[in-house]
């Protein structure tokens, strides 16, 4: 207790004496009411002294863990970066001063980690794997394990070592209290106040001991100096000059701890507070007794002051610890509520991860709850990440079944095309790798870890069908060579035509349908094609044909040439956007009608009716054109 025995006690005290006020008030039966309160507030501010007594009596055996690091955002970092910082912190920091910093590190880690093996246990699955068998080794985790270790090896050996101090520093101080009675014993006048001096300073020396036997252990003490104190009769002189230092230095205490009050950072002040309260008892000596009770009163009242604003503080922080609990109850229910019925592929997967995973940041970055609150707010939070986790394990286990389903059928499809590969029927092979390299594509995935590898044997075999069959091609068969050469001699026929100016337009045409039915050439020499449209155009110059009439011949031309290559992807892409234009052009003429139905009184000179009449002629001219270069590729029937 704070220096609250009498002067001349012989044993120690259980009680202060504002305690032992209030039981005299309560004795003697006091019906005064304005004595009755102050006494109540005395008792009050007993127990408040009381209460901070013990509160010095813990930090004074936890005083080499009140250092303390500043956290990092942790929340921001990645994995390698949270292991590089947790070996920083043990490599420079006390392990005592890092509890908070490694007990959010880990959390933080455990989160992250938490969700990179969720994804690595989704793609094993997807990939054909099965859930009893999915592993995963991190190199990561495992040097992180190895320094949370480390971490609790060096806490333990530090406990350990303290838990020693303790006891040691304990001893020494029984050992000071021994010799102080021995002091008292003897009383020898001209030497006993020099030696209380040197047990004074070695008292000071000694460090803390277990919290347990602080206040008991400080009692003794106090009650022994008291003592010596009563034999200093034989000197009044040094026992006067003792006591007026101590009223002193108990002075100052006192104006500090009232300036305390007035100080804006409650936590600054209680901490400070609690450092007076320590001084008061380890450094300072009595004071004389008409004084004692008065200094004493001063330094309980400012302490209540200040334990009243830490309480009332203490109130606002719930308040907001409150309010962030129902943040995080609200995040909590969102995860709950989290929508994945509409997910059917891995694409839309991923996204839900995503967003779930943000939702769970916003979680982490809502402040404090009060302590006894945090563990069933974590365990709502892990419940509902949880269920999140099912689902999506379940839509994986369900994809890897349907891609199980994928891969045997691509498989007949690889069976199947290395059977055509060498193929002597051309004609129905060529069909067959055309129809199942478009049944390839329809088919989904396959697991991940045999995706590369059939790819490669299907590509392969259908890659080696068609280089056979465009080496063939190239060199041309018997009748393609033999319409090459036709072709070459009609060539030159049709060059010594030209400059004839009596050419008709009938006999153009029946140039261009000539050449038609020769028939193909080998692939390589396809290039007699474009020697023979040069010719024609020259030919159609000569004729001086123009306008839609020598469109629709050249187009007729570019189309027969698409014909003559069965190239069916880029005639059946033309039959597509003539059918568009058409339908452009149409709506755009009937949009036009529609105009002229609005100024249908208006007099045809009007130039707005030329201008649109005009409009619905050239449009309509242009359909026409659309229209017989689609007619023209039906006619052909490809």
């Amino acid at each position: 207790m704070l220096d609250n025995s009498n002067e001349n006690s012989q044993e120690p005290k259980e009680v202060t004496p504002i305690e032992n006020t209030a039981d005299s008030t309560s004795e003697n039966k006091v019906e005064n009411a304005a004595e009755v309160s102050e006494a109540i507030e005395k008792e009050a501010t007993a127990k408040v002294v009381e209460a901070i007594e013990d509160k010095v009596a813990a930090d004074s055996e936890d005083s080499e863990d009140k250092e303390t690091v500043p956290e990092k955002d942790f929340q921001s970092m990645s994995l390698e970066e949270l292991v590089a910082e947790l070996g920083a912190l043990l490599k420079d920091q006390k392990v005592q001063a890092i509890k908070s910093n490694v007990e959010s590190l880990k959390k933080v880690f455990d989160a992250k980690f938490g969700v990179l093996l969720a994804e690595k246990k989704a793609a094993f699955l997807a990939e054909g794997g099965e859930s009893i068998d999915f592993h995963y080794a991190s190199p990561i985790k495992t040097s992180f394990n190895d320094l949370i270790a480390e971490y609790k090896n060096k806490r333990k050996k530090h406990y350990s070592d303290l838990d020693s101090r303790l006891k040691e520093n304990l001893n020494k101080r029984i050992e000071v209290i021994d010799e102080l009675k021995d002091l008292i014993e003897k009383a020898d006048s001209t030497t006993m106040y020099k030696e209380f001096k040197t047990l004074q300073d070695r008292w000071k020396a000694i460090g803390p001991v277990p919290r347990t036997k602080y206040n008991n252990t400080w009692r003794n003490y106090h009650h022994h100096v008291e003592r010596f104190y009563d034999l200093l009769h034989l000197n009044n002189d040094l026992r006067e000059l003792d006591f007026k230092h101590n009223l002193e230095e108990k002075i100052k205490i006192v104006e500090k701890a009232e300036a305390l009050t007035k100080l804006d950072d409650v936590g600054k002040a209680f901490k400070e507070l609690q450092e007076l309260h320590k001084l008061w008892k380890e450094d300072i000596g009595p004071v004389s007794r008409e004084f004692r009770e008065e200094v004493w009163q001063k330094f309980s009242a400012a302490t209540k002051i200040i334990h009243d604003k830490r309480d009332a503080f203490y109130e606002g922080q719930k308040a907001k610890y409150d309010e962030n609990i129902q943040l995080k109850l609200a995040v909590i229910q969102s995860l709950e509520a989290f929508d994945v019925s509409a997910n059917k592929t891995h694409s839309d997967w991923q996204k839900s991860i995503k967003i779930f995973e943000a939702k769970r940041e916003e979680f982490f970055k809502i402040g404090k709850v009060p302590r006894n609150k945090s563990q069933i707010i974590w365990d709502q939070l892990k419940a509902a990440t949880k269920k999140f986790n099912h689902n999506k394990n379940v839509f994986y286990k369900e994809l890897n079944k349907e891609q199980q389903t994928n891969l045997e059928k691509k498989l007949a499809l690889v069976e199947l095309a290395e059977s055509l590969k060498d193929s002597e029927e051309y004609a129905t092979a060529t069909q067959e790798m055309k129809r199942i390299q478009a049944e390839w594509r329809k088919i989904g995935h396959v697991p991940r870890k045999f995706s590369d590898k059939i790819w490669k044997q299907f590509k392969d075999a259908c890659n080696h069908y068609f280089d056979r069959i465009h080496k063939i091609q190239d060199t041309g068969s018997n009748e393609e060579i033999e319409a090459l050469a036709t072709k070459k001699e009609f060539l030159s026929q049709l060059n010594a035509v030209i400059g004839n100016e009596n050419i008709k337009l009938e006999e153009v045409k029946a140039y261009i349908e000539t050449w038609k039915n020769i028939g193909r050439v080998p692939r390589k020499e396809k290039g007699i094609d474009n020697e023979f449209n040069a010719v024609i155009e020259k030919l159609f110059k000569q004729l001086s044909i123009e306008g839609d009439e020598l469109a629709l011949l050249k187009y007729k031309l570019s189309i027969d040439a698409l014909v003559a290559a069965n190239n069916t992807r880029k005639l059946d892409s033309e039959v597509t956007f003539l059918r568009k234009k058409i339908d452009e052009v149409s709506k755009g003429i009937q949009q036009l009608d529609n105009n002229i139905s609005f100024i249908a009184n208006a007099d045809e000179t009007n130039p707005l009716v030329i201008n649109v009449r005009n409009s619905i002629k050239e449009q309509s001219k242009e359909l026409n054109l659309w229209k017989s270069k689609l007619t023209y590729i039906r006619s052909l029937a490809v």
